[in-house]
């Protein structure tokens, strides 16, 4: 078997809160309107950080809604003062230059902000909320008066989908620093739109239009939740002569799909430790045991790191080191999250011999 090296995780994504003033179709938490009872309290939330600071990851802290959390600014200036770096996942609408204010001096490096529409009424219908687009644009304009560099997050449906280079439009002229698009994964309220997923076809004709806008340099462009891109990337820059380096493909270069469990894992609001937000596989929780010991040694995390473990079409691809699948999707469709990745068209060329 291959197996993968422990490393440490380059990224978390804390919920901080399940607690929303949305109500988003898509939303991976099913996010409620009121705190849970049961949320880490500012106690625990810094005792975690204080476990983090031997990996130093990119600490995400999303929600739900993660301005809802009076202490959002306390954690925040907690895991700075560490040596992390910080960022905010919001949906934009209740920023004020106050809060933009308090975000900065506790050290929030940057901040994404979630439009999912060109438009305000396709924007609107996803949030769940009349006037959803017009304050995260207020959002975003307070974040630029306060000199906090921000994102645009953009989760890909059926309904939004010939919007997608209208948001990247829409990106350049507002100044987002980048655009990163997440593909549908039916967890959460997704399952109730599940039918609204993208076909494997569209999949594969969005990310080479991604590939292509990629060259553009005038902002930084991510896929997440789409692991075939790597693999994308790859046969097009072998396509045109291209090494692939830092240089011609950015960070792009110095990663690959499916993070979840080898470089990337999500915290929920309870301590509950997962491969990613939608992959509800459970490695451990935070108050029961050490995260270094989660990350370490849960059975999980170790499977998602050895490409050997992966069964079906995922397990005999070329690509398997670089796309892996994307470990949600297959665990939504089979129950299993080592299966093959269900939205993928490709057929491996040259599969790989098992041992």
């Amino acid at each position: 078997m291959i197996k993968n090296k422990t490393r440490p995780p380059r990224l978390v994504a804390w919920e901080l809160t399940n607690a929303c003033n949305l109500a988003c179709i898509h939303c991976r938490a099913s996010a409620i309107k009121n705190p849970s009872p049961d949320e880490l309290s500012t106690a625990e939330a810094k005792h975690f950080v204080d476990e983090l600071v031997e990996y130093k990851p990119i600490i995400i802290l999303t929600g739900g809604e993660p301005l809802l959390r009076s202490d959002v600014y306390d954690i925040a200036r907690y895991a700075t003062g560490k040596g992390m770096r910080v960022v905010l996942a919001t949906n934009g609408t209740l920023l004020t230059p106050d809060i933009a204010g308090k975000l900065k001096a506790a050290g929030i490096q940057r901040v994404s902000i979630s439009i999912d529409g060109s438009s305000a009424q396709t924007h609107d219908t996803f949030r769940g909320e009349p006037g959803a687009f017009d304050g995260a644009l207020r959002g975003i304009d307070i974040l630029k008066e306060a000199g906090i560099s921000f994102q645009i997050n953009t989760t890909i449906t059926k309904r939004n989908l010939e919007q997608i280079p209208g948001i990247y439009d829409l990106a350049l002229s507002l100044g987002a620093s980048a655009l990163h698009i997440f593909l549908l994964v039916p967890t959460g309220r997704g399952e109730e739109i599940e039918s609204e997923e993208i076909p494997p076809e569209e999949y594969e004709r969005v990310l080479n239009w991604f590939y292509d806008k990629s060259k553009d340099k005038r902002i930084q462009l991510k896929a997440t939740c789409a692991p075939h891109y790597f693999r994308i990337m790859r046969q097009r820059a072998k396509a045109e002569g291209i090494r692939i380096t830092k240089e011609t493909h950015g960070l792009e270069a110095m990663t690959k799909g499916c993070l979840g469990g080898s470089a990337f894992c999500f915290v929920s609001s309870k301590g509950d430790v997962y491969p990613c937000g939608y992959l509800p596989a459970l490695a451990g929780n935070i108050r029961q045991r050490p995260f270094k010991m989660i990350w370490e040694k849960s059975k999980v995390f170790n499977d998602l790191r050895d490409p050997g473990k992966l069964k079906g079409k995922c397990g005999n691809c070329e690509y398997r080191t670089v796309c892996g699948g994307c470990r949600a999707r297959a665990y939504a469709a089979t129950g299993d999250y080592l299966d093959e990745e269900p939205y993928c068209i490709y057929v491996p060329i040259k599969p790989h011999k098992r041992g």
